[in-house]
C-alpha cells in the first residue's frame, strides 16, 4: 500500500514564536513541547520518517500531530479535557451544606461531624468532608480569644511594636517575665522508649516533687536569653533578677524592659530600685495581652523542646536541666522577628470587636 505523502506545513510569525515557546518546556509540559517539536521539523521541510528518527517517536506519532495542527493548528497540540464521571453534587447541594454548618448545630451535639452532617443532607461523608475542606469549615475545632481592656492598649500596642521594628540606638530591648509553678514530675512507672511501629509511652499519673520559677529575660535583637531560677515568685526575687541583667549589660547601654503589669513589678521596693538605675526604662504590655511580649514565645520553644516530655524526681534536677537548655539556646539564640506593624493589629483587633458587637446583637 502506498504511503500517503506528508502534509505540508506553512507557519505565520506568530505561530512559530507560539511553538518555539511550547518547544522550551520540556520540563514543564513534555508532551506539548514534543508535539510543537514536530510541527516545526515539519515546517522545516522534513519528512515523517526523517522527524520520527530525529526525536526518537513513532512514525504513527508524527503523522497524527502533524495532521492534527493542519486541521486545527496550534489548538490541535493541546491536550483535550478526558472524560470522566458525570457529576452527582449540584452547587445547590453544597450550598445547604455549608449554609447548615455555619448557621445551625444538630439536635443532640455542639457542632456538625462528617457523619451527622451527611445524615442530615443526603450525602456520603467523603462529600462533606470535600466541601468543608474546600470552604475551609473545621466544626470540630475550637479557638480562645479575649480582647484587652486596657483602657491604654492603643497606647502600649504602639510603644511595645515600637520597640521591635526600630529599637532604640545605644540600648538593648529585652522582653521579662517569669514562668512561674513549673512542677518537677515524675511518672509513676518507667517511660517505654520508641520502638518501630510503636511510640514512646508514659503512665497518664505522676508524682510531683516540688515547683521553680524561672525569669528570663530576651534580647529582641540577638535572641540570647539572662535567666535567674528561685524558688518563689515575690518582687524580691524579681529585683535579684533586674540586678544580674544590670551587670549582665554593659554599662553604656541603656537597658529598655517589656514586662507585663504583674505587682511584683511595681512595688516600692522596685520602684526605687529603678530610681537609683535611671538607665532602665519600663514598657508594659496590656493587661491580657501576653501574645505582645517576645519572651513568651520563648517560653513556649522552652516547654515544647524540655518540659512538656521530660522527668524530674527533684526541683533541684528541673533547675539543672532549664539552666542546661538554656546555655544551649544561648550557643546558637535564634531571635524572633515581629512583623506586623502597631496600625495592622489594631486594624484586627477592630475587626473582632466589630465581630463580637455583631453577635450580642
Amino acid at each position: 500500500m502506498p504511503i500517503a505523502a506528508a502534509r505540508e506545513i506553512v507557519l505565520t510569525d506568530q505561530e512559530r514564536a507560539v511553538l518555539e515557546g511550547f518547544a522550551r518546556r520540556r520540563k514543564s509540559a513534555r508532551g506539548l513541547a514534543q508535539r510543537s517539536q514536530i510541527v516545526l521539523e515539519a515546517a522545516a521541510g522534513r519528512t515523517n520518517t526523517e522527524i520520527a528518527q530525529r526525536l526518537r517517536v513513532s512514525r504513527p506519532t508524527v503523522t497524527r500531530w502533524r495532521n492534527r495542527f493542519v486541521e486545527r493548528r496550534v489548538d490541535g497540540l493541546l491536550d483535550e479535557p478526558c472524560p470522566g464521571r458525570p457529576r452527582t453534587i449540584t452547587d445547590e447541594d453544597v450550598e445547604a451544606v455549608v449554609v447548615k454548618t455555619l448557621e445551625s448545630t444538630p439536635k443532640d451535639a455542639t457542632h456538625w461531624s462528617t457523619r451527622s452532617m451527611a445524615k442530615e443532607a443526603g450525602l456520603t461523608q467523603n462529600a462533606v468532608l470535600r466541601i468543608w475542606h474546600a470552604y475551609g469549615l473545621q466544626p470540630h475545632r475550637q479557638e480562645k480569644w479575649k480582647l484587652s481592656k486596657d483602657p491604654l492598649f492603643v497606647d502600649k500596642v504602639h510603644d511595645v511594636v515600637g520597640l521591635y521594628l526600630n529599637p532604640p540606638e545605644r540600648a538593648v530591648v529585652l522582653c521579662v517575665d517569669e514562668k512561674s509553678q513549673i512542677q518537677a514530675l515524675d511518672r509513676t512507672a518507667p517511660i517505654l522508649p520508641m520502638r518501630p511501629g510503636t511510640p514512646e509511652r508514659v503512665t497518664h499519673d505522676y508524682k510531683r516533687f516540688g515547683t521553680s520559677s524561672l525569669y528570663a529575660a530576651l534580647d529582641v535583637r540577638s535572641g540570647q536569653v539572662i535567666s535567674a531560677l528561685h524558688q518563689r515568685h515575690r518582687a524580691v526575687e524579681f529585683k535579684k533578677f533586674l540586678q544580674r541583667i544590670d551587670k549582665a549589660v554593659p554599662a553604656d547601654l541603656d537597658v529598655h524592659l517589656v514586662l507585663d503589669n504583674s505587682s511584683t513589678h511595681k512595688t516600692p521596693a522596685i520602684q526605687r530600685w529603678l530610681k537609683a538605675h535611671p538607665r532602665f526604662v519600663l514598657h508594659f504590655t496590656p493587661t491580657s495581652s501576653s501574645w505582645i511580649n517576645l519572651v513568651e514565645r520563648w517560653f513556649a520553644e522552652l516547654t515544647r523542646k524540655l518540659l512538656q516530655r521530660s522527668a524530674h524526681r527533684s526541683v533541684r534536677k528541673l533547675n539543672m536541666d532549664i539552666t542546661n537548655w538554656v546555655a544551649t539556646w544561648n550557643e546558637d539564640p535564634k531571635p524572633f522577628t515581629w512583623t506586623k506593624s502597631s496600625d495592622e493589629i489594631l486594624e484586627s483587633i477592630a475587626i473582632r470587636c466589630n465581630e463580637t458587637n455583631r453577635s450580642e446583637h
